[in-house]
């Protein structure tokens, strides 16, 4: 069982920054992948990046590659996800997600979701 918890969303200008952070509960995270998923309001839930249980290997979406940069530290228990350069179309609520494996379709655990607004 995995407790996910993020934090560090907001409102933020285009072109303006923001950190995520989800501090995952349990001695075992190390053997999980973890992702980030977003939703913006009337669209369905969305594929943003993951990383596998290392920091070895990771994957993002194309619409946030070169701007969003996934990382994790183990020994904290915790998965970010830096965001630069962003947009309005990222405005959505930010899901942080944990499975045994990192090409899962579907992710077992889920946080309860932070809030990103980009205002134009």
């Amino acid at each position: 069982q995995v407790q996910l918890v993020e934090s560090g969303g907001g409102l933020v200008q285009a072109g303006g920054s923001l950190r995520l952070s989800c501090a995952a509960s349990g001695r075992t995270f190390r053997s999980y992948a973890m992702g980030w998923f977003r939703q913006a309001p009337g669209k369905e839930r969305e594929f943003v990046a993951n990383i596998n249980w290392s920091g070895g290997t990771s994957d993002y979406a194309d619409s946030v590659k070169g701007r969003f940069t996934i990382s994790r530290d183990n020994a904290k228990n915790t998965v970010y996800l830096q965001m630069n350069s962003l947009k309005p179309e990222d405005t959505a609520v930010y899901y942080c997600s944990a499975d045994h494996s990192l090409y899962s379709p579907n992710y077992e655990y889920w946080g309860q979701g932070t809030q990103v607004t980009v205002s134009s």
